[in-house]
């Protein structure tokens, strides 16, 4: 299969008060895409520690230094020249024949109320023939009924609230996805990851990190973004969970000031030059 090459990752500075233990997230799952370098720096020096999670997701943890620092992580990756598979005839396999992994993905959880939502679920899309074009017409609903407005929400916001409301950011609309497949019992977990604008136009706001969800069905799991309701190429997971709350990409144990929060995930020629413009680096990070 035909690749293309991304750099990628994110910068977060910090002023802190205090000494503050903070855990971040932001580093991609090595183990599915060619990885051809990696590197964590900090400024000052910050001595980092490698914890897993509940869900095998791998994060640092470290501590912030009182005073202002910043920590980066950068990679280079290889990615499929290749729309997110599909298929229109997977089937919805039932909960019985559900391997275990999937089982906690069923249930409600602190974003995705899919108990309270249950039965505008079953109102909507319960006449539909189980299965990923069931799926699809979730995702379609989602996105048509939660516009996408960057910046509208804030970290207490739940699906429900998206769902009533009708607007959001991506995450919200993988939450409100995730919540009505689930009360359909479809297995549907969050995804806190980078995706490049390969092949479609680039959007008019600073590059982010980006959520999206998959789904189970058959006997795998499926990439559904019901952001862009669209198959797209290169989606680099790098976290998976119940929702945002298990993917945080930094957690603070104090009340240091996010001074500014950057993020690249942008293609590069086989020479390593960018083939649009790069956004998302720090131009205060000392470089060597």
């Amino acid at each position: 299969m035909n690749t293309r090459t991304l750099v990628l990752g994110a910068s977060f500075r910090h002023v802190a008060p205090l000494p503050t233990p903070t855990l971040a997230m932001i580093e991609h799952k090595h183990d599915e895409v060619e990885t051809l370098s990696s590197e964590w720096r900090t400024s000052p020096d910050i001595e980092m520690t490698d914890y897993t999670d509940l869900y095998g997701n791998v994060g640092k943890r470290f501590i912030l230094p009182a005073g202002e620092s910043v920590y980066r992580y950068r990679a280079i990756v290889k990615v499929p020249d290749a729309l997110d598979e599909a298929d229109l005839d997977a089937p919805q396999t039932p909960i019985e024949e559900l391997p275990d992994e999937a089982l906690p993905f069923l249930l409600p959880s602190r974003y995705c109320q899919s108990d309270v939502l249950s039965r505008d679920a079953w109102t909507l899309f319960g006449d539909l023939e189980p299965g990923y074009r069931r799926v699809q017409a979730i995702s379609d609903f989602v996105h048509e009924r939660v516009q996408y407005r960057t910046g509208s929400t804030m970290s207490w916001y739940t699906a429900v609230d998206a769902f009533n409301n009708g607007y959001g950011i991506c995450r919200d609309l993988a939450h409100t996805f995730i919540a009505l497949c689930r009360a359909m019992n479809i297995p549907a977990r969050y995804v806190s990851g980078y995706l490049p604008d390969m092949d479609v136009p680039p959007p008019p706001v600073e590059m982010d990190f980006h959520a999206f969800t998959e789904v189970y069905l058959g006997d795998r799991w499926w990439t559904i973004d019901p952001r862009h309701n669209a198959r797209r190429k290169g989606h680099v997971a790098i976290s998976r969970g119940r929702d945002a709350a298990d993917c945080a990409l930094a957690t603070t144990f104090g009340s240091p000031w996010l001074r500014r929060m950057l993020v690249t995930t942008h293609e590069i020629d086989a020479d390593g030059n960018p083939l649009a413009p790069l956004t998302g680096y720090d131009p205060d990070f000392p470089e060597d």
